[in-house]
């Protein structure tokens, strides 16, 4: 039997091979953007499928994200002796900044790059993959580059979405549960908001989604050992996904919004 600290090393090279690797994927995504054109119609239908139909969950997230931070912000409030005239500042910044970028990009993590590993995993062990490739055609051109694309354009534009839908829900709570004006509420996000915090926010939620898209067709691609190794890749695209959504959110944190 292997000793703890053997297991513990073999992983650790495993993780670094895998991350290499997908290093390597999106090296050759880079290089087929120059084959852009021919994959306008596969971008678009996959802006469709990743995308907007990803909006319902993100509208449930939203809501409750919204409301839960304006409760619990008027119950730090009220512990401190803080005015609750602030909340509405408390929660813009919270949702704009942190809350919707990365609750948003874990949630697609789960619902899209899922998705994305399950469907080329499948390609994969069925070996479609390797019929794309006898027919001459590049499946990092036809299948990598459109899904990552729709990521990274579409992640933003969820956010966007969430952040509008999370401030309404906190809204309503403030006025329902907490007693304070919406007037009050919106006076404060208004005075609190800036533009930087929205672009920082629509940045981080744009490198989440190219992590969820090349983590998802790595796994895809380099899935072994039919309908197990199918679900084993789905999980591990997940788990690797939201690890690097948490990495980068703390990497931005640290370089865009300074003390």
């Amino acid at each position: 039997m292997e000793s703890g600290l053997a297991i513990i090393g073999r992983r650790g090279v495993n993780f670094i091979t895998k991350l290499g690797g997908i290093f390597v994927l999106f090296g050759r995504f880079v290089i087929s953007l120059k084959d852009i054109h021919r994959s306008v119609g596969l971008i678009f239908e996959q802006l469709y499928v990743l995308g907007v139909r990803s909006l319902p969950v993100i509208v449930i997230i939203a809501v409750f994200v919204g409301a839960v931070s304006a409760w619990q912000a008027a119950y730090q409030f009220k512990f401190i002796g803080a005015p609750l005239r602030y909340l509405g500042q408390a929660v813009g910044k919270a949702v704009v900044i942190e809350l919707a970028p990365v609750l948003s990009a874990i949630v697609l993590a789960g619902r899209v790059g899922a998705g994305i590993t399950a469907e080329l995993g499948t390609m994969k062990v069925t070996e479609q993959i390797d019929a794309l490739e006898t027919m001459g055609i590049n499946p990092v051109r036809y299948l990598v580059m459109p899904r990552v694309l729709a990521c990274v354009f579409m992640v933003p534009f969820l956010v966007i979405f969430a952040n509008f839908v999370a401030i309404m829900g906190g809204l309503v709570v403030s006025i329902i549960g907490v007693d304070v004006s919406s007037e009050t509420f919106l006076n404060g996000f208004r005075h609190s908001f800036q533009l930087g915090d929205l672009i920082n926010g629509l940045i981080k939620a744009a490198v989440f989604g190219l992590c969820i898209g090349v983590v998802g067709c790595y796994e895809g691609f380099n899935t072994r050992g039919g309908a197990q190794g199918v679900g084993l890749a789905t999980t591990n695209a997940v788990v690797l996904s939201t690890v690097l959504i948490l990495i980068f959110n703390f990497v931005f944190a640290v370089l865009l919004f300074r003390i």
